[in-house]
């Protein structure tokens, strides 16, 4: 099943997506008698409940006895508007080892020891479309093209052997970064603060497991998908990978964020940068290569107005016009002296 949340008369409505389109969820549980919420969060908090009423609803778009909202005719947002957290974590060794040999470090051996992951903004979430942001967030303004996990059941302590069955589903993330705020915030070894946590994008819509069956690759230490991952700018396309590369699985991942903690329905975590998928690690390479070449080069960054398209296999394509806020200072230019 593919779940989206969308806009009506200014409200946001939790939806199922079929081929005919979108299915508003709760006026189709009130025709079974059922009671489920136009809210994402409260369906996701009794995901396994909504699982089950939700796979009648086709069945009754088909045979007439509900109506279907075309999906050009709505604006979709996030597919989980509001996550009770946002992690992000680093598990594409390719991407990891790639970005510290252009910066002239050699690869940490603890990538290999353990899965890591930092905190982002769940409050700045947002779906495709525009996203307006200031001034200093295009000082280098990058893409990342991730894939992330919904968690769908409460939790504490969770192995990884048991980690996959607390996924509700899979969606695009698109970790926008900018990078110039990055680097000067940590240098002081704190972050990354505001150099991420003004934008991320998720979706178009959050898939759940069984759609992704025939793409599984099952593993010791969880499950992997032979997905397609892509970017496109403007365009054309810079970056291209698989989720299969993935170093570290999302049940590994889950299995240290729960450690000691609880993790809640709704919950994000995202694979972390695919390898090629940022362009930090893209003008990084070509650098390199134009120096080999004696050639010069310019790096490339999104700028305003610029479209950033990311795309995986199974999960859909996610696109966002970036503007540019215009009431938007600098944060640099307050730094003192």
């Amino acid at each position: 099943m593919k779940f989206v949340t969308y806009i009506k008369e200014n409200q946001e409505r939790a939806g199922l997506l079929i081929p005919r389109g979108i299915i508003d969820i709760e006026t189709a549980s009130q025709i079974l008698g059922s009671q489920l919420s136009s809210n994402m969060s409260e369906i996701l908090n009794n995901w396994e409940r909504a699982l089950l009423i939700c796979s009648n609803f086709e069945q009754l778009a088909f045979s007439g006895s509900i109506d279907t909202i075309p999906l050009g005719s709505v604006k979709l947002i996030s597919p989980v508007p509001h996550p009770t957290s946002c992690r992000d974590g680093y598990a594409f060794r390719q991407h990891v080892e790639t970005a510290r040999r252009n910066r002239g470090v050699p690869m940490i051996a603890e990538f290999d020891q353990y899965p890591v992951f930092y905190f982002t903004n769940h409050n700045a979430i947002f779906g495709e479309g525009e996203l307006f942001l200031e001034t200093d967030h295009f000082q280098k303004l990058d893409f990342e093209l991730e894939c992330a996990v919904v968690i769908g059941k409460r939790g504490k302590n969770v192995r990884s052997s048991e980690a996959d069955s607390y996924i509700a589903g899979y969606l695009i993330m698109n970790d926008l970064s900018a990078r110039t705020l990055q680097m000067e915030e940590m240098l002081l070894n704190l972050g990354p603060a505001k150099g991420k946590d003004f934008a991320t994008t998720l979706g178009p819509y959050l898939v759940t497991p069984d759609e992704l069956e025939d793409f599984k690759i099952s593993t010791p230490f969880g499950n992997k998908y032979n997905l397609q991952m892509k970017a496109y700018h403007n365009g054309e396309k810079v970056s291209e990978g698989n989720l299969s590369d993935m170093n570290w699985t999302f049940a590994e991942i889950i299995e240290r964020v729960s450690y000691g903690v609880e993790i809640f329905p709704g919950d994000v975590i995202g694979s972390g940068t695919v390898g090629t998928g940022c362009y930090l690690e893209l003008n990084g390479s070509n650098a390199l290569m134009a120096k080999e070449k004696g050639i010069s080069f310019s790096p490339v960054w999104l700028q305003e107005d610029d479209e950033i398209t990311l795309e995986i296999d199974g999960l859909g394509k996610l696109t966002n016009t970036i503007r540019k806020n215009p009431n938007s200072y600098s944060l640099l230019g307050l730094k003192k002296l």
